[in-house]
């Protein structure tokens, strides 16, 4: 039930805001002024204290007044500044107002020009601080100003409320199952607001990740039904000479196109939808923040029209710039914490690595999350958002600790913030919580071993290793993000800008987490084992013998495609026969087996696919970038992701015994999920709270939701693919095959 506070307690609660805005703006106007000698708000006889207290004010009221009035002019004016810029100006754009302000109050005063810069700086910090501070405490009256604005424009268009509900899919990235179950556990859950939903009205389920267990290849599968030919998360592409890589916009664009043109279907949002803060679009008319439209040219595509939007309302950027900062020095103060007590693993957090965190955890969060609530109040019938924040810290800190908790915290936050929007929206709405894959922890290759994954294989083929070894740079989605808001070029053709090997003979080594991939661009197709060991003996048993390599996938003409394990273990994929004392694929799980086997079949599968070795004890994995939480191969954690799916919709699987393996699985259970909301409607009954049963539902509505009655296997059938049912069931069909190609789905920016 959602109470209403009086009209006379919400304007008071704004009264006093603005007062304590206005009286710590004055206090500091006052300090500055007894502080700094070149700066007065006095006459040059002098004044009472209590004129000099009286001028002040003045200065400060007049600066709040034209806050409100010139800063959305302001920004309209500063289109064309890269959006992240815009963020850092906050600070900049309030001090030249204060400056003004100073101008226009009668007796001022006097102060240099360079004075009055230090001056404004500081009555700027003092006040968006202030405000600032308010604000991120008051979720309730963020929450309500964004209602009454939709509200707004709801009345203006004449809109009619649709009946059916709509469905919001919040995707936290890199969030494995085990550590969310974690959060959601104890008498103080690290994530109350989740595990208050799990407990009553919702209901959590694992899921397997396909052997690329990266965002690029897990949200192409779950928006866009198919994620074939993504084997990692850059691979190099022998026909075209270049590194092809998830989350570059050039990249992501590609895919997609790829991608539509396998499945003949736009997407999951076609209809109605909204993609916001994700690689893809899939296939939604409102995209913001979206990477696969970044490259395109235009004011409606670009993908920095979501920060506008956003950082044209005062408060937004106040309350954004001033978390950005308290993140800023947050990451700081525990990368100092964790070198003085001497933590391990540990890699560098330097750099640019503290303002590219605050950007995840703080701006794209905050952006992306007013985008969804903002979708939620327009009545859009499905939205998928993606909030990368713990991705992005768990990759330098490890999935688990004090660290990666606080991003928990602010994620559960922002999910309370769109579940208590849904009160306010035009429809009833279904909150689905799911991630892309998990977090494995572990020392990276490079510190482990004293070499990387390069040095290894160019060792291996007798090729000059670097005297000193190179840290390959970490491919985080939130990286890519930051470079698409600040409007930078995209890095040059290998994983840190470098180039790609001068001689053709020499091999293109790329890493995604504990994945890599070996290449020679000089022998088109897919080189064979034989091929392999004939032109370099000594590389596959040097690379399979390593005590941080766990197995290789290679091709062999006589076997088709072998998994090669240490001490002369195989396991030929194709029949299913293990050479050698045990499975190389052992350790890596049940699906193991299927899922390397699906990939093998890739036409860019690289020539060695490499997965480092996983601790049976632990699950720890070592990973070839530096990163001590990864994710993109086998191994531990990052290949359990989950599900977190209201009651009220029908489970994922139909018993305990089946999982969903792969997104393209999850894509099929989503689609199944959206066709329920729209031919169902509200028919089911109230699930009673806390009760954890399954819904009620009329009789028959079961097979109207499957469109069979119980009589096929979802995500069943093609090679290499886990069923997840019983063998004599048939595979359903493709829903996004059933729903047809339709119109082109054009992209705008809301």
């Amino acid at each position: 039930m959602r109470v209403v506070l009086p009209p006379w307690r919400a304007l008071g609660a704004a009264a006093l805001r603005v007062l304590a805005v206005w009286a710590v703006s004055t206090v500091t106007m006052l300090i500055l002024a007894g502080g700094l000698p070149d700066f007065r708000i006095q006459q040059p006889g002098g004044d009472s204290a209590t004129r000099t207290a009286v001028t002040a004010a003045l200065g400060a009221g007049v600066f709040g007044l034209l806050s409100a009035l010139v800063w959305p002019l302001l920004v309209r004016a500063l289109l064309l500044v890269p959006a992240l810029v815009l963020g850092i100006l906050v600070f900049f754009l309030n001090g030249s107002l204060l400056w003004l302000a100073l101008v226009l109050i009668p007796e001022r005063g006097d102060a240099d020009p360079e004075t009055a810069v230090v001056v404004a700086a500081a009555m700027s910090a003092a006040s968006s601080a202030t405000s600032g501070f308010l604000a991120v405490r008051d979720d309730g009256a963020y929450r309500r100003r964004l209602a009454r604005l939709a509200d707004r424009r709801r009345r203006r268009a004449g809109a009619r409320p649709p009946g059916t509900p709509g469905i919001v899919f919040v995707q936290l990235d890199g969030l494995g199952h085990d550590v969310l179950q974690e959060a959601l556990t104890g008498p103080e859950p690290v994530m109350p607001t989740v595990a208050a939903m799990t407990r009553t009205t919702h209901r959590l389920t694992p899921w397997q990740t396909d052997w690329s267990s990266q965002t690029g290849a897990s949200q192409l599968g779950i928006l866009h039904g198919s994620n074939d030919d993504v084997p990692a998360f850059r691979w190099y592409e022998k026909e075209t000479g270049e590194v092809m890589v998830t989350n570059r916009p050039t990249g992501a664009a590609e895919l997609q196109r790829r991608a539509v043109e396998r499945t003949g279907d736009h997407g999951l949002l076609a209809s109605d939808g909204a993609s916001r803060g994700n690689l893809f679009s899939g296939g939604a008319r409102q995209l913001a923040l979206v990477l696969s439209v970044a490259a395109r040219r235009g004011r409606d595509t670009r993908s920095r029209a979501g920060y506008f939007a956003y950082f044209s309302d005062p408060a937004n950027a106040t309350r954004t710039a001033v978390s950005f900062f308290a993140e800023l020095f947050r990451e700081v103060g525990q990368s100092v914490r964790a070198r003085v007590r001497g933590d391990r693993p540990r890699v560098g957090r330097g750099g640019l690595y503290p303002f590219i965190r605050a950007f995840a955890t703080v701006v794209e969060r905050d952006v992306v999350v007013a985008a969804v609530i903002g979708d939620v109040l327009n009545g859009r019938a499905a939205v998928y958002a993606d909030l990368v924040g713990y991705d992005e810290v768990a990759h330098h800190s490890g999935p688990r600790g004090g660290d990666t908790r606080q991003v928990l915290r602010a994620l559960d936050r922002a999910i309370a913030l769109i579940a208590k929007a849904a009160d306010h929206a035009p429809r009833p709405y279904r909150l689905v919580l799911l991630s892309d894959h998990g977090q494995s922890g572990g020392e990276p290759f490079r510190s482990a071993y004293g070499l990387t994954l390069e040095d290894l294989v160019r060792a291996g083929c007798g090729v000059p290793v670097s005297r000193s070894a190179r840290a390959t740079r970490s491919g985080a989605e939130a990286r890519a993000a930051a470079r698409a808001a600040l409007h930078r070029p995209e890095a040059g053709p290998t994983p840190d800008g470098g180039e790609l090997p001068r001689k053709a003979a020499e091999p293109v080594v790329l890493a995604s987490g504990n994945l890599g991939l070996v290449s020679f661009p000089d022998v088109p197709g897919r080189m064979s084992r034989e091929a392999i060991d004939a032109r370099h003996p000594a590389l596959l048993r040097a690379l399979a013998d390593h005590p941080g390599i766990g197995f290789l996938l290679v091709h062999s003409e006589e076997h088709g495609p072998v998994v090669i394990g240490p001490g002369a273990c195989e396991h030929r994929l194709d029949k299913g026969d293990v050479v050698g004392e045990r499975d190389p694929l052992a350790p890596f799980g049940p699906y193991a087996a299927d899922v390397v086997l699906r990939s093998s079949r890739f036409p860019h599968t690289a020539d060695i696919m490499v997965n480092s070795c996983v601790a049976p004890d632990t699950g720890h994995v070592h990973a070839f970038e530096e990163q001590i939480g990864s994710h993109g191969g086998l191994g531990g954690e990052q290949s359990r992701a989950f599900l977190l799916s209201p009651l009220a919709l029908t489970a994922p699987v139909t018993s305990d015994e089946e999982e969903l393996v792969g997104a393209e699985q999850v894509h099929l259970v989503l689609r199944r999920w959206l066709r329920e909301t729209r031919t169902l409607g509200e028919r089911w009954s109230t699930v009673p709270t806390g009760t954890g049963a399954t819904p009620v539902r009329a009789a028959g509505d079961a097979a109207a939701a499957d469109g069979d009655g119980g009589r096929c296997v979802r995500g069943a059938g093609g090679p290499g693919r886990s069923r997840t049912g019983p063998p004599d069931r048939e595979p359903c069909p493709d829903p996004a095959r059933e729903a047809g190609a339709g119109e082109p789905v054009g992209d705008t920016t809301s």
